[in-house]
Parts: structure tokens; C-alpha cells; sequence
């Protein structure tokens, strides 16, 4: 959604608006297209997702991946003045806390149900 909303605003841009806004080396690459990057210009990848095979471990990170999705929306918020754009980021941001809530759960229920004496909640599909 992000991604739409980036090309939205910036399909009609004119090469003096698209120098005004210091996007020259990102026009000359992908014109108006969208091409998942971060803000600081890194490519996006997926080496950057995580996952351990540990229920426990992949569950607080879906949970910080959560978080920082959330704080990146927020900081949106605080530089857009479009209420358009805003609105849909609004959404996505309430999503993030609603996925954030529901791995919580998740991650309560799976330490629940782990033996009472497994005081430091490691994997007992593993380590027994």
C-alpha cells in the first residue's frame, strides 16, 4: 500500500519537481516505479526477515518487526500533510497494532502451555 501511495504522488511529477525533491538518482533507476527500498535508499531484501525455527524467538520478533513498522507509520504521520495519504496510513498503522496484540496472545499461549518448571522458556520440541 505504501508502495501505491509513493507511486500516486509521484507518477505526474515533472523532471523539475523530481529534481526539487532530491529524487534524480531514484528516477534515473525506477523512473516512477515502485522498488522496495528503505528509507535510508537500501534496497529491500529478504535477509532481513528472521526466523529461528524457535516459536518463542520468532514470536518477539513478529512482534518488534510489529513495533517497527508501527514507529516507521508514525513518523510518516509526522512529516505528511496530505490527508488522503494519511488516512491510509492511519489504517495500515492500526493494523500493525492489531498483528502486534495477536502474536502477544500468541506468545502467551505458547508459554502457557509449556511445563510449569521451564522457568527460562526454551524450546521443549528440542531440547528435552
Amino acid at each position: 500500500m505504501v508502495g501505491t501511495i509513493v507511486h500516486q504522488l509521484t507518477r505526474s511529477m515533472t523532471p523539475e519537481e523530481v529534481k526539487a525533491a532530491g529524487m534524480e538518482a531514484y528516477f534515473v533507476d525506477h523512473t516512477a516505479g515502485v522498488f522496495p527500498t528503505f528509507a535510508s535508499g537500501t534496497p529491500w531484501t529478504a535477509a532481513t526477515m528472521q526466523v529461528s525455527g524457535d516459536t518463542i524467538a520468532d514470536l518477539t520478533e513478529d512482534m518488534a518487526a510489529e513495533q517497527k513498522a508501527r514507529k516507521t507509520y508514525d513518523n510518516i504521520l509526522r512529516l505528511s500533510d496530505d490527508p488522503d495519504v494519511n488516512n491510509a496510513i492511519r489504517w495500515l498503522r492500526e493494523r500493525e497494532i492489531v498483528h502486534f496484540q495477536r502474536f502477544g496472545e500468541g506468545l502467551r499461549l505458547t508459554t502457557d502451555r509449556l511445563n510449569q518448571k521451564n522457568v527460562y522458556a526454551f524450546n521443549p520440541s528440542y531440547d528435552k
